[in-house]
């Protein structure tokens, strides 16, 4: 049974960290025709001279369409004054189409979420380029919080998918790192604790399609990726529990490689993106050490 007090603090950490003003972009680029396929740019902020780390971030909300990439515009804010080029990727979620049944949004869309993340990152090189020139793609992180969590790290694993797969790639992406926040790394382990009301399930397409998809998908499942990989976890996380996380990193370690592993006392699943929190500090330091 969640802990009362652990349900009233994770409320209160993210009224913090939805109180804040979204933060228009300097600059959106489209990635594709569909009006959810684009990237909003902002550029490093205090910095004279020099190319500055793009920082590619990909927001959560469970891959429902409610939660878009609004949201986290104050954190990729936050990056960008701490003098990281920011790109903040919009991706389709959800359904367009109602479902019976549904207590919520149906989480993500088989297979279009993944074609964007894939379409995103395959452009998002060219795209800084011609729109924002302070960017340095070739220092490039990718960061995620909660589903964008997983999402940063299935765009890392894309060379490890098995053949066949439309997003394989024939060699691992020109990345310095990834730095997941609470991610849905594990969607076996976040499907038996009831993560986001099965949204990973959802995502895949329901139980009948669960296992079929799940290599394809699962980070868990996508190890060992050659990728320096951080994460990021509070411990008093009660949407996605450190549970999810340690049984990430524990996977990684069977595949024989190692994964940071980043645990934040007294912290829940928010403050990671929340500017005005000490732990938004502790992530752009993450990023920082994988970027510069």
């Amino acid at each position: 049974m969640t802990d009362p007090d652990a349900v009233e603090r994770d409320a209160a950490e993210a009224a913090s960290a939805f109180s804040h003003p979204p933060v228009a972009p300097d600059v959106t680029a489209a990635y594709g025709d569909h009006p959810d396929q684009v990237v909003d740019f902002y550029a490093p902020r205090g910095r004279s001279a020099g190319a500055a780390p793009l920082v590619a971030v990909l927001h959560g909300g469970a891959w429902r369409a409610p939660y878009d990439r609004q949201h986290v515009t104050p954190f990729a804010d936050f990056l960008a004054r701490r003098g990281f080029a920011v790109a903040n990727i919009e991706y389709r979620r959800g359904s367009s189409v109602p479902h019976q049944n549904a207590d919520a949004p149906v989480a993500g869309r088989w297979p279009e979420t993944f074609d964007d993340v894939a379409a995103a990152l395959d452009a998002l090189a060219d795209l800084a380029a011609s729109a924002l020139p302070q960017a340095d793609a070739r220092r490039t992180v990718v960061t995620g919080h909660s589903a964008g969590g997983h999402l940063a790290l299935w765009a890392a694993a894309r060379h490890v998918l098995p053949a066949g797969s439309p997003w394989k790639l024939p060699a691992a992406p020109m990345l310095r790192g990834v730095v997941a926040l609470a991610p849905v790394a594990d969607f076996t382990v976040a499907q038996e604790l009831g993560v986001c009301g099965g949204a990973a399930g959802q995502l895949l397409g329901g139980a009948d399609r669960f296992a079929e998809r799940l290599p394809y998908a699962d980070p868990a499942a996508l190890l060992p990726t050659g990728i320096a990989t951080a994460v990021v976890q509070g411990r008093g996380d009660v949407v996605v529990p450190e549970r999810v996380a340690e049984s990430y990193v524990a996977a990684a370690a069977r595949a024989g490689e190692l994964v940071g592993l980043t645990l934040l006392d007294g912290v829940g699943h928010f403050p990671l993106i929340d500017p005005a929190a000490d732990a938004c500090a502790v992530v752009a330091e993450e990023v920082a050490q994988l970027a510069w």
